[in-house]
């Protein structure tokens, strides 16, 4: 018997395959991200109860053989929360684990985020990448927005909502002239779609809830922008060094811009910025930060 990876929907339960709920119905189990999304899905679908197999990064190692071997026997269906399994859940490695053990795995085509920005963004798309998300930091975000940008290709890139703003001034920062696209929370009740420079979509995402994908179209980087994520993580030490010294976020950005670092305005922001995290990340590890 297969195991077969099941695309979900991503908000429009309309968006359904056929096939899906065929196989959904079949099965003798599901294997899902999480179980708890997986039961109202199928209660959603009137599928009805099914076994369920919690897969996720945490567990993976513990209980691949076993669904491997019930997959030699049975009819066993694997999804995630929403759209592709696989995309950005650790489904990959569990079809690698499959093909090295001489299991067939079938996967059904359905919805998927990553298609969808792509084809609403309008950008060509003879070629594209698909990113994921972005770095945490923002001197890693911008040395890898500048990294994508190169190749001269359109991107497709996942966020959170919680690191949206942040992530699309790092983006203006290293491009500020290019052309992006987002969706947020795409197929649902409030889907929202912005478009422009970076600067003018964060402008007109007034609510930061939900999913969010976003293209960014080809572009050509001048010399000068291309430094900057370099210098990044030069500023990012830096502004460590003067905070671990006392300096105040003032001085911070006056010594930054006298050493040709970035204008001072820029350098203010992100020295408080950086300081405020700092003192989040001693508060939560229950002691106060030097400065």
């Amino acid at each position: 018997m297969p195991l077969v990876f099941v695309p979900t929907p991503l908000g429009n339960l309309r968006d359904v395959t056929l096939r899906a709920l065929e196989i959904l119905r079949a099965a003798d189990a599901v294997v899902a991200e999480d179980t708890r999304v997986a039961r109202r899905l199928l209660g959603a679908l009137d599928i009805g109860s099914k076994p369920l197999v919690s897969y996720r990064e945490q567990n993976a190692a513990a209980v691949t053989d076993r669904i491997l071997q019930q997959a030699r026997e049975q009819l066993v269906a694997v999804v995630t929360d929403a759209g592709m399994p696989g995309i950005s859940d650790p489904g990959s490695d569990l079809v690698a684990a499959a093909r090295a053990a001489g299991v067939e795995v079938e996967v059904l085509p359905g919805p998927s985020a990553v298609l969808g920005v792509a084809v609403l963004s309008g950008f060509p798309l003879r070629r594209f990448a698909f990113e994921g998300f972005p770095p945490r930091t923002a001197g890693a975000r911008r040395a890898e927005f500048a990294r994508a940008l190169a190749a001269g290709i359109t991107t497709i890139w996942f966020e959170s909502p919680q690191r949206i703003a942040a992530t699309l001034r790092d983006l203006g920062a290293v491009a500020p002239a290019a052309r992006v696209f987002l969706v947020r929370e795409y197929t649902k009740l409030h889907e929202q779609q912005a478009a422009g420079t970076p600067d003018a979509v964060a402008a007109q995402l007034t609510t930061l809830r939900g999913e969010i994908a976003f293209a960014v179209a080809p572009c050509t980087l001048d010399r000068a922008e291309t430094t900057k994520p370099a210098q990044a993580e030069e500023v990012d030490a830096a502004i460590d060094g003067l905070l671990d010294d006392g300096r105040s976020v003032s001085e911070i950005a006056k010594a930054l811009a006298a050493r040709s670092l970035g204008r001072r305005s820029d350098l203010y922001r992100l020295a408080g910025d950086r300081k405020r995290s700092r003192a989040k990340v001693a508060a939560s590890a229950g002691t106060k930060h030097p400065d």
